[in-house]
């Protein structure tokens, strides 16, 4: 049905971070009984981000390269705007 190779591997371990993202932040929200971002959703964020423009650039996908160029410094600034603040 599917022929997973390397690069389909790639694609769903960085779809698998970009969700945890989400997981780590819904669950420190409730942990803190507010809204808040952890600094590991930043980097599920990036990790998962550099895998799926991998990914698309291995699929030669200009819509998904587009949509997850951008985000790759976005979070990267985020990151580093938290270190720096440290």
């Amino acid at each position: 049905m599917f022929n997973f190779d390397l690069f389909m591997i790639v694609g769903l371990i960085g779809q698998g971070m970009f969700s945890m993202r989400f997981i780590v932040q819904w669950l420190a929200s409730e942990r803190a009984g507010k809204s808040v971002i952890p600094f590991s959703f930043w980097v599920f964020s990036l990790g998962g981000s550099f895998l799926l423009l991998l990914y698309a650039v291995y699929r030669r996908d200009p819509i998904f390269i587009l949509g997850q160029a951008p985000n790759l410094l976005i979070y990267s600034r985020n990151i580093w705007l938290i270190k720096r603040g440290k």
